[in-house]
């Protein structure tokens, strides 16, 4: 926090609670001129107004909060104070997740002076749940697929970290590819969907081909070439010319365009015979792809998870697949 808002938060904080006080200490004061219980001397509706203090017990509890507050602060902080106990929330202004750990390490030690909430609660659950996650890391992802409160865990830990970008119900979106299929780009199997998750995908890459076949026309000849693998109709003519042209594209995709997955080399290139598109199949959305290439990234998982929390992920995702 720079020192502009640590100033802003120490004023705010501060100048919010002497405010409180003094205000409380003025209405403590009698400034009506009458003794306490008389008469103001306003009547309206039958209801006169008496001059009575603030009752004991209210006035009270709103200087005991004002002291508490007092405390509070003294204890665990203010701004880029962090208090007499050392607390943070959470580590700060950490850009990676080896600096992260190293925080953690660091902060975790008995004598560091410094409690960090966030690693103490990790700690604490890591401590708790890790028995059971290596309870479930020693038996196969095909046995933890039929186990149901195995598949709840995975499915919380899945909406945690995953659904984000595959969504809540795993079915993805442009961009995204839907898991709940039977149409995989690396591979569907137990090993290959934990390897996805452990250390991540970062595609070969789909280069643009638009200048290479021809400009725009090119494009659309390609691309109805390639509608026409899914069994729609197309532009006869344009399908013709286009096959000619596939044959760069057959070097990842296959002579008949059934992706990498049915040449035996997983290197993320889709089938394009079936009517699963990741980046959308329209005929304008198929140019695009074409066009201007595609490459599509997802991080790695096992330093933010670990490996036994990436094994029951795999386990609900591969029981999604095979509904």
């Amino acid at each position: 926090m720079s020192n502009f808002w640590n100033i802003w938060v120490w004023v705010l904080s501060l100048g919010t609670l002497v405010g409180c006080f003094l205000i409380l200490r003025m209405c403590l004061k009698n400034f009506a001129g009458v003794e306490e219980g008389e008469s103001m001397g306003h009547t309206f509706d039958g209801i006169e107004e008496l001059n009575n203090p603030l009752p004991k017990w209210w006035s009270t509890f709103f200087l005991l909060t004002i002291v508490w507050a007092f405390g509070y602060i003294a204890l665990y902080g203010l701004g880029n104070w962090t208090g007499l106990l050392g607390w943070k929330s959470s580590n700060q202004g950490i850009l990676n997740i080896a600096e992260s750990k190293a925080k953690t390490a660091e902060y975790l030690k008995k004598d560091s002076g410094v409690l960090v909430q966030y690693d103490r609660e990790i700690e604490q659950a890591d401590a708790k749940y890790g028995p059971i996650f290596d309870a479930y890391a020693a038996r196969s992802i095909e046995d933890l697929s039929t186990d149901a409160e195995v598949l709840k865990v995975g499915q919380r830990l899945f909406i945690q970290n995953c659904s984000q970008c595959h969504g809540s119900d795993a079915r993805g979106t442009t961009g995204f590819p839907n898991l709940t299929d039977k149409d995989w780009l690396y591979g569907g199997t137990p090993e290959q969907i934990k390897e996805s998750i452990m250390n991540g995908r970062k595609a070969v890459g789909m280069m643009a081909w638009g200048a290479a076949i021809g400009g725009e026309q090119g494009v659309k000849e390609v691309a109805a070439y390639v509608i026409s693998l899914s069994g729609r109709s197309v532009n006869e003519d344009l399908a013709t010319a286009g096959k000619a042209k596939f044959g760069i594209c057959a070097g990842c995709h296959g002579p008949d365009g059934q992706g990498s997955l049915a040449m035996g080399t997983p290197m993320g290139a889709p089938n394009l015979s079936d009517n699963i598109w990741l980046y959308g199949g329209s005929q304008r959305a198929i140019e695009e792809s074409i066009r201007n290439g595609r490459a599509g990234v997802m991080p790695p998982w096992k330093a933010i998870l670990g490996e036994e929390k990436v094994h029951v992920i795999s386990a609900y995702i591969y029981s999604l697949s095979q509904d």
